[in-house]
């Protein structure tokens, strides 16, 4: 009896050690995810072939950039990214050069081709660039260029060279990636217009609160979808929400706005690692959000999967 009971009591602090080592792995898993908060993983549920559409690269120490431009941040290499891929269930990524890089897109050339077929990207170049070049950047999986232009005052490209570079990029199929604030796009209406190329627009074209909706820039991007060539980036960035997490009230409704009106026009990104965040957000719950965003099922795989598969290039039949 004795031994038995010796036993049975063994086994059952066994079984606890056990159970609470799973947990304290769970756990340090979760917190090891640098540059995002919150240690749950995504209650959404990923399907297969889910794009995280807009997140960056950074790698100071294999790759430093050739004429440095802004804070590289830290422990943003591609092992981390894989960390955050395993915490949300994303299968596909669209690698963004940092504005820290210039003009330099090793770093993401070389993480496009280390994720193989699932990974595409988006490079920054200058008028400059040779076509040589940029077939060079198309057969390492360069899909569209980006322009990051807040603030122009610290920004490595400018307005003027967006319709030339549109011009010389529209012959390999590539879009323009817009990264812009709400009145500077609105001020550059006409040009929108006139462009060849595909567009994206960043962070949902940075809608600014608490005007919303009712801001020009929500009718000027809502026109250019309608015509069928512009996509929308559905993102959370510190600069188009007020009232923030855990519900993020506001940019909820654009969202939905968006997703309403044109589904087959709308990607997902987290925009890790966040870089002009201080107090880095929970990866999983902006995830989460699109439970709200796009409440559908089938809306969410579109947005999810087709639409990156379209956008990018995927292979849709393609097993992941």
């Amino acid at each position: 009896m004795i031994a038995r009971r010796t036993f049975i009591s063994r086994a059952s602090m066994l079984a606890l050690a056990a159970s609470t080592s799973r947990m304290s792995v769970g756990d340090s898993f979760a917190q090891q995810v640098p540059n995002s908060s919150g240690t749950e993983p995504a209650r959404l549920k990923a399907p297969p072939g889910a794009c995280d559409c807009h997140h960056h690269i950074y790698d100071a120490l294999r790759f430093p950039p050739e004429t440095p431009g802004g804070r590289l941040i830290p422990d943003a290499r591609l092992e981390e990214f894989r960390l955050l891929q395993r915490r949300l269930g994303t299968t596909r990524n669209i690698v963004v050069t940092p504005s820290a890089y210039v003009t330099d897109n090793r770093v993401t050339l070389d993480a496009i081709a280390t994720l193989g077929a699932n990974a595409r990207g988006v490079a920054v170049v200058r008028p400059g660039i040779t076509d040589a070049q940029l077939k060079v950047l198309a057969g390492g999986g360069i899909r569209g260029i980006r322009f990051s232009i807040t603030d122009p005052a610290t920004a490595v490209t400018s307005v003027d060279m967006i319709e030339p570079l549109s011009k010389r990029v529209n012959a390999l199929g590539w879009h323009l990636q817009i990264n812009m604030g709400p009145d500077q796009i609105v001020a550059s209406e006409a040009l929108w217009n006139r462009l060849p190329t595909t567009i994206v627009f960043d962070h949902m074209g940075h809608v600014p609160q608490p005007a919303g909706l009712s801001h020009p820039v929500y009718t000027v991007i809502r026109k250019l979808v309608d015509k069928g060539r512009t996509w929308v980036k559905l993102s959370v960035t510190y600069d188009n929400t007020v009232d923030g997490p855990p519900g993020y009230a506001d940019i909820t409704k654009v969202a939905q706005a968006y997703v309403k009106a044109a589904p087959e026009r709308m990607v997902w990104g987290s925009n890790w690692p966040h870089p002009n965040e201080t107090t880095k957000p929970d990866d999983a719950m902006l995830f989460d959000l699109m439970l709200r965003w796009a409440p559908d099922e089938r809306t969410r795989s579109r947005i999810l999967v087709q639409n990156p598969a379209e956008l990018y290039g995927f292979e849709t039949g393609k097993r992941l």
